[in-house]
This record gives structure tokens, C-alpha cells and sequence, in this order.
């Protein structure tokens, strides 16, 4: 799955699942464009690619931000030929106390509920929105949601309602970017050791007195033995290797698909 000099752009690549996608793209010989909010954290991500790469700011929320960046990397690279909408936040709606209490959803601010769309769905809209017109046609784009959008998640039900949106927009996107043969494809990832999961676990010490001294990445661990059929973690290039065979020749027949890279865990849930 050969991706030489095709032009990709990955948001929110600062670290985590968007610096492994990025990654797996440069390995297959892509130049590499990297996103993130902070400059610094893009440079270093895109430093590290064994392949020619560029780390830009970017506000993936704003249309005229994204416009902005797509024209430099055309600048840069001299093409746009990928783009994996990956940027986004966590999502858990509640405190300690409403996770002891087991009261779905209280306490959650309209605020909040604005910022998970913001940051969850706007991201991947704004950013598709700004690349249509500056997209190769043949091209590929991948959108990163969550297994929350497939099923109902009491303790994230502002995120999930987020990223079942992007699953929405990605199957209606890839009918209307077909005539221009440019594939629109999704993945929702499973259990990944990321920043969200250290608040959670790190919530989870905080309303279960018996986890006060168990390490955080114990409690992770535990959960992902529990919950996954497969019996393990799945990391960010198990994400960035689907999201390769999305972006490449091998999957030029396959678009509006949703699949999920969870070791099985939402068969439990169907």
C-alpha cells in the first residue's frame, strides 16, 4: 500500500492516535503535513517522520483557518491528495460525583454540550468543507470518530452524539464527493491509552476509594482485559494503518464505510 508522494494532511498530529497516523502515512512514503493547535507540539511531531513533513497551527474548527493551512501545504507540497480529520477532544460529561451517584448526563452545561460539538464534529465538517475544493480528485478522506457513536454511552453523551455526527456527515459526504471519485471513509477507534483515558482513570481514583493507589495505567489495563474480546489495547497505528488502506489504490472501490478498530468490543454492545 504504497502511498509515495501523495500529500497528506492529518489534524490534531500533535501527539496520540494524529502523530501515529502520521507516522504510518510517512512510512509509506507520503509527505506529510501535521496539524495541531500548538505549533511547537506540530513541529515535533512532523520532525520525527521519516519522510519530508511540515508542522502547521491550525484551528480545525475554522473553515477560514483550514482554507489557510490546505493552501500552504498546497504551496509546500504541491498537491492535496489526503486528509485524516482526526482532531478532536475528550469527551467524559461527568464529575466523580455524578459517575458515583450513576446520574447519566447531570451537571452538563450547554457550554460544554457546544464545546463537544465544536471540537468533535465542526472539526471534521470545517476541515472537509475547506479541503473539497482543494482536494485531488482520486483523493481520499478519513474521518476519525469513536466506537461511542455506535452505541449508547451514558457517561458520553455529548461526545457521542458528536462523533455519530461525523459518522452522518462521512456517509453523505461520500455520495456527494463521488462523481469526483474522492472516497470518504471513517474509523472508530477503541480503547487507546490517550489523554482522555488518564482524566478518566485519573476520576475514576478519585470516586472509588479502592483505586486510590492503583497506578493509571493499571485501571486502563484492567478495563481493556474486561471489555475486549481480543484481549488487548489498540494503539494509534493500529488506526493509522487502517487509515492508510482507506487513503490507498487497494480501497479505490470503497467509500461511506464505518469500521471499527476495537478488538471486538462493539460486538458486545450490538
Amino acid at each position: 500500500m504504497s502511498l509515495e508522494g501523495k500529500v497528506v494532511l492529518v489534524t490534531g498530529a500533535g501527539r496520540g492516535i494524529g502523530a501515529g497516523i502520521a507516522r504510518c502515512f510517512a512510512e509509506r512514503g507520503a509527505l506529510v503535513a501535521v496539524t495541531d493547535l500548538d505549533q511547537a507540539m506540530a513541529d515535533e511531531s512532523a520532525r520525527v517522520l521519516p519522510t519530508r513533513a511540515m508542522g502547521l497551527a491550525a484551528d480545525a474548527s475554522s473553515q477560514t483557518a483550514m482554507g489557510e493551512t490546505y493552501d500552504k501545504v498546497i504551496d509546500a507540497f504541491g498537491s492535496l491528495d489526503v486528509v485524516v480529520n482526526n482532531a478532536g477532544i475528550g469527551g467524559l460529561d461527568l464529575t466523580p460525583d455524578e459517575l458515583t451517584s450513576g446520574e447519566p448526563g447531570a451537571g452538563m452545561s450547554d457550554e460544554d454540550w457546544d464545546e463537544q460539538l465544536k471540537y468533535n464534529l465542526r472539526t471534521t465538517y470545517a476541515s472537509s468543507n475547506a479541503a473539497i475544493p482543494r482536494l485531488s480528485d482520486g483523493g481520499s478522506i478519513v474521518n476519525i470518530a469513536s466506537i461511542a457513536a455506535l452505541s449508547g454511552t451514558p457517561d458520553l453523551i455529548a461526545y457521542g452524539a458528536a462523533k455519530a455526527g461525523v459518522v452522518h456527515l462521512t456517509k453523505s459526504l461520500a455520495l456527494q464527493l463521488a462523481p469526483r471519485r474522492i472516497r470518504v471513509n471513517c474509523i472508530c477507534p477503541g480503547l487507546l491509552w490517550t489523554r482522555a483515558w488518564e482524566l478518566l482513570t485519573a476520576r475514576m481514583q478519585a470516586s472509588q476509594p479502592e483505586l486510590s493507589n492503583v497506578p493509571q495505567r493499571q485501571i486502563f489495563e484492567t478495563v481493556v482485559a474486561e471489555m475486549t474480546p481480543l484481549g488487548g489495547e489498540q494503539t494509534p497505528e493500529d488506526i493509522g494503518n487502517l487509515a492508510v488502506f482507506y487513503a490507498s489504490d487497494a480501497a479505490r472501490m470503497i467509500t461511506g464505510q464505518v469500521v471499527a478498530v476495537d478488538g471486538g468490543i462493539t460486538l458486545q454492545r450490538a
